[in-house]
């Protein structure tokens, strides 16, 4: 940015502000007046001394919801109503303060004050009625996005797992023996295994014993003599 820009950008900045604080100080000082004259104005209508000061909070607040109004409902229906708030509002204080000035201090004739009376009535249902516009107005604003807020929920896909980066950690070379060969095992003979072969048993005889039908002598010893028979 050059020196020019940053001087004109520093000027402006100081034009605004200065509009500002202008504004601010005029407005309180209209402020001031206006509700200074509206109070008088509504003694000269034959409202009680104690109660003339709601008179020009009644006019300038009617006023002051008119514009916020106005404001809000920038492309809404609701705005034509606030535009002629507005300007029936700036009228009677206009009015007000013009003929404040024309009784001089004298009271007001009977249809004069019987305007300044009406004022209060009339000013509290339109403000009412602006009250609910904006109301209105903000529940069908805030409709549209409450039901995109519902879809884009439902319609919103579970985020992907955010992958977890290890930690790095510091590569220390490492040194690795270099492989044995690796001789494989000599065949063991394994000595050949030849069944056993069938052992036969004989039969033991059963002796059985015989009958015989004769009977059994018993025979008497002989003595034999030696060296012969004589």
């Amino acid at each position: 940015m050059s020196a020019a820009d940053q001087t004109m950008s520093a000027g402006m900045r100081w034009a605004r502000w200065s509009a500002v604080v202008i504004i601010l100080g005029v407005g309180a000082a209209a402020f001031r007046l206006s509700f200074t004259t509206l109070e008088d104005l509504a003694k000269l209508a034959h409202v009680p001394a104690r109660d003339a000061w709601l008179f020009p909070l009644i006019v300038d607040g009617t006023i002051l919801l008119a514009t916020f109004g106005v404001l809000v409902c920038t492309h809404r229906p609701e705005r034509r109503f606030f535009v002629a708030v507005l300007t029936v509002g700036a009228l009677v204080s206009v009015a007000g303060n013009s003929l404040h000035a024309v009784a001089a201090g004298r009271d007001l004739p009977p249809w004069a004050a019987a305007l300044v009376a009406a004022i209060a009535p009339i000013s509290l249902l339109a403000d009412t009625h602006g009250l609910a516009l904006l109301f209105r107005a903000a529940q069908r604003h805030s409709a549209p996005a409450r039901v995109a807020a519902s879809a884009a929920v439902e319609s919103e896909p579970e985020p992907d797992p955010v992958p977890v980066a290890e930690p790095a950690t510091a590569s220390v070379p490492v040194a690795v023996p270099d492989p044995e060969p690796v001789t494989a095992p000599l065949p063991v003979p394994v000595p050949e295994i030849r069944p056993a072969a069938p052992r036969v048993v004989a039969p033991v005889p059963v002796p059985v014993p015989v009958r015989s039908s004769r009977p059994v002598q018993t025979m008497l010893p002989i003595a034999v003599p030696v060296g012969g028979v004589s």
